[in-house]
């Protein structure tokens, strides 16, 4: 396409946009003042844990089912699945050190286990790998130990998630891994740790304080400005090990009791449009971890698209809009999963992924290496004036990579809040009084626009290559991480 057709197509699709905003004006204008996102999100956040396979996924479907009514969509029903299931129990993390008089001392840290951690018990020394990144555990000798890694990665680079710090640092012989929140307020996060199965070593979540005592006991951390088994800064491999290092650091004893059991989670699917062979999916995973109400991850998301999906409802649509509000992401989007294998795909244009979109104020499009995508947010952010930033990399972990590994093109609509991380998601913290119900009704008219253009005859979405998906995976360094975390797709190599 030359410059000149590329320049008619985007203004074409900023006219049409900005065409279907007038002719949704009254269904826009109606959501700018609805209150009905508000008391959905508060009945969601009352039922407590939404966690996969439990009684309160099970009550949040019908709360979902019953705001898809409202809204307006036709055909509205359950979609049962069967899962794993697991189930918290208890977590232990005992330190202990020698006290200047030579006597062991040992002291207690409040731990959360992560989800998909076997039960068992382990101990070793722990070894601090910084932010986990397959770099850092390479520098460090973690054969027999306990890694001590953060949640958060180092800037200028890609976030690298729980998974890959984890698959790498088990793969690389670590017998334990904790997971040290790098936020302040005695908050130990949460995150499952596989995808939809139980892990090979036990993991737990600590708070930030806790990691700051945890990372002075360990090998690799640092004591009065010095680090504890390194010369000069860098690992001293010839010393580990050793009588006089192994008296100098902590012991520590990692317990965790829990349950993976068969259960049942459950999608919940409505339409709007017509029933036409062509579909466009409109995603959002309504559970939550069993730590907290689940208000910002992914409450919002799902209010959000409960919100679009009554725009939607009103809207002259060409082609069928499949609603879906998806179980057991928190696990291993395995509603999603679920979803992408019982449909044909050669009939889905396309997917749109409400996971974060909604809690903070200004919209994120995650293209997932597809420019026609992109391209859709790019003409509703010019026509509404409305800022949407879009970042065209891939990844994995959420609810579109059913989709986009299979080569639908996706976006996924995310919201920043300007700080790196998840921030209040998965801890105690995730709470209703921490939404701004603006962003999820300003948000759900910017997605209800999206998915129109998503829809429109004029709009053409390709397939993704897999050969061109898997080198945009690799050149955003995806693939060590991927591979240790089992996620790599097998027809990639």
């Amino acid at each position: 396409m030359t410059d000149d057709a590329a320049d008619a197509t985007r203004t074409d699709a900023v006219d049409r946009v900005r065409e279907r905003a007038a002719d949704l004006a009254p269904a826009l204008g109606a959501t700018w003042t609805d209150d009905e996102p508000w008391r959905f999100l508060t009945d969601l956040t009352a039922i407590g844990s939404r966690m996969a396979g439990g009684e309160g996924e099970r009550r949040a479907a019908g709360l979902v089912a019953d705001a898809f009514e409202r809204a307006g969509l036709a055909d509205v029903h359950t979609e049962p699945f069967e899962l794993p299931a697991w189930e918290r129990g208890s977590a232990s993390l005992d330190v202990t050190v020698s006290r200047r008089d030579g006597e062991p001392a040992t002291r207690s840290f409040e731990a959360l286990a992560l989800p998909y951690s076997p039960s068992g018990s382990v101990a070793g020394e722990l070894v601090d790998v910084g932010y986990g990144t397959p770099a850092e555990v390479d520098e460090r000798d973690v054969e027999g130990r306990i890694a001590v890694a953060s949640t958060t990665t180092p800037e200028g680079g890609r976030f690298v998630h729980r998974m890959e710090k984890f698959g790498y640092a088990v793969d690389s012989g670590a017998v334990g891994f904790v997971f040290v929140n790098h936020l302040d307020g005695q908050l130990p996060p949460t995150g499952s740790l596989t995808f939809g199965e139980e892990a090979e070593a036990v993991a737990v979540g600590v708070s930030k304080e806790t990691g700051a005592w945890l990372r002075e006991y360990a090998v690799g951390g640092t004591v009065g400005g010095a680090e504890r088994g390194s010369v000069g800064g860098a690992v001293d491999t010839a010393s580990q090990g050793t009588p006089a290092e192994s008296e100098s650091v902590a012991r520590a004893e990692l317990s965790v009791e829990a349950s993976t059991t068969p259960g049942e989670s459950r999608n919940v699917i409505g339409r709007a449009g017509p029933d036409t062979d062509e579909r466009v999916l409109l995603l959002a995973h309504y559970d939550a971890h069993d730590i907290a109400e689940g208000a910002l991850d992914n409450g919002c998301g799902i209010a959000t698209v409960a919100t679009a999906a009554g725009i939607l409802a009103e809207a002259d649509l060409p082609i069928g809009v499949d609603v879906v509000a998806v179980g057991a992401e928190e696990v291993g989007l395995l509603g999603a999963e679920h979803l992408a294998d019982r449909l044909d795909l050669d009939r889905v244009k396309g997917v749109i992924n409400v996971d974060g979109a909604g809690r903070f104020r200004d919209l994120v499009a995650m293209a997932h290496a597809s420019t026609a995508a992109a391209s859709v947010a790019e003409a509703v952010s010019t026509a509404t004036r409305q800022p949407i930033e879009v970042d065209a990399q891939p990844h994995p972990f959420s609810d579109q990579w059913p989709f986009v590994r299979r080569g639908v093109p996706a976006l996924q609509l995310h919201s920043d809040s300007g700080d790196r991380g998840r921030g209040w998601g998965h801890t105690h913290a995730d709470t209703r009084d921490k939404v701004d119900d603006r962003n999820v009704r300003e948000h759900a008219m910017l997605i209800a626009l999206l998915v129109a253009e998503f829809a429109a005859p004029e709009r053409d979405l390709p397939r993704l290559d897999r050969d061109e998906l898997a080198a945009a995976f690799r050149e955003a360094d995806f693939e060590t991480g991927m591979r240790a975390a089992d996620l790599w797709p097998a027809d990639w190599d």
